[in-house]
C-alpha cells in the first residue's frame, strides 16, 4: 500500500486526550451500528454525525472519507482476531492438536461473521475498495505467519519454504470459505465448512512430494 493510500484511507489525527478518545469511540461505536443495520454504501456522514452525537467536523477532524472508517474498525477487528488466534496455537504442542484448533478457527471465524452485522458489512465494505481490499490480504499474512510458527515448532521436519506457500495459502482460503459460507444457506454453509476442515486434516501437514 503506497503512502498515498495510507493517507486517504488512515487517520488524519490520533487523539490524544481522553476526551477526544472517547469522541472517537463514539464515532466508530455509531459507524459499526449503522454498518450493521445498512452496509457501509448506505452510510452518510452527516448520519453518522448526529448517530455519534458529535458535530459534522469532529466525524471529518479524524476521517477524511467512509474507507478511513472501514480501515479503523477493520484494523480493531483485525487486531483481536490475531490476540484470539495467537492464544490458541500457543499451546499447541502437537500436529493432532493444531488441527483441531485449526477447526475451531474456522469455526469461530464463521460464527463471528454470522452472527455479527457489522463485522459482516466491514468485511463486504473491503471488497469494493482497492486500498481497504490490502487489508484484507495484510491480515491473511499475519495469520499465515501464527500457523507457520507453529508449524515449525512442532513439525520443524516439514520443509520450511513448502510451508510457508501452504500456510499462506491455507490461511487465504481459510477467511474465503468462512466468508462464502456467512452468504449461503446455514444448511450449505455447514457443509461448506465440513468439506473445508476435512481438506486441511488431509492436506495441512502432509509433505510435499520430492
Amino acid at each position: 500500500m503506497n503512502v498515498g493510500s495510507l493517507d486517504r484511507i488512515g487517520l488524519r489525527r490520533k487523539p490524544k486526550q481522553e476526551r477526544s478518545i472517547q469522541r472517537l469511540d463514539l464515532i466508530l461505536s455509531a459507524a459499526a451500528e449503522l454498518i450493521a443495520e445498512k452496509g457501509v454504501g448506505a452510510m452518510r456522514m452527516t448520519e453518522l454525525a448526529l448517530a455519534a452525537n458529535v458535530p459534522i467536523g469532529s466525524v471529518y477532524q479524524y476521517f477524511p472519507e467512509k474507507a478511513a472508517i472501514v480501515k479503523a474498525l477493520f484494523d480493531r477487528h483485525s487486531t483481536a482476531m490475531r490476540a484470539r488466534v495467537t492464544d490458541a496455537f500457543a499451546p499447541v504442542q502437537s500436529v493432532d492438536q493444531a488441527l483441531d484448533v485449526l477447526a475451531n478457527t474456522v469455526d469461530w471465524h464463521y460464527e463471528d461473521y454470522r452472527n455479527d452485522a457489522a463485522q459482516l458489512g466491514i468485511w463486504r465494505g473491503t471488497e469494493t475498495d482497492q486500498d481497504l481490499a490490502q487489508l484484507n490480504v495484510e491480515h491473511n499474512t499475519r495469520i499465515a505467519r501464527i500457523f507457520r510458527d507453529t508449524v515449525h515448532r512442532i513439525a520443524p521436519e516439514l520443509d520450511a519454504l513448502d510451508m510457508e506457500a501452504r500456510t499462506y495459502l491455507f490461511s487465504h482460503l481459510i477467511g474465503s470459505s468462512v466468508r462464502l459460507a456467512v452468504v449461503s444457506e446455514p444448511s450449505l454453509a455447514g457443509r461448506i465448512l465440513d468439506e473445508w476442515k476435512r481438506v486441511i486434516r488431509a492436506s495441512f501437514f502432509t509433505a510435499a512430494p520430492a
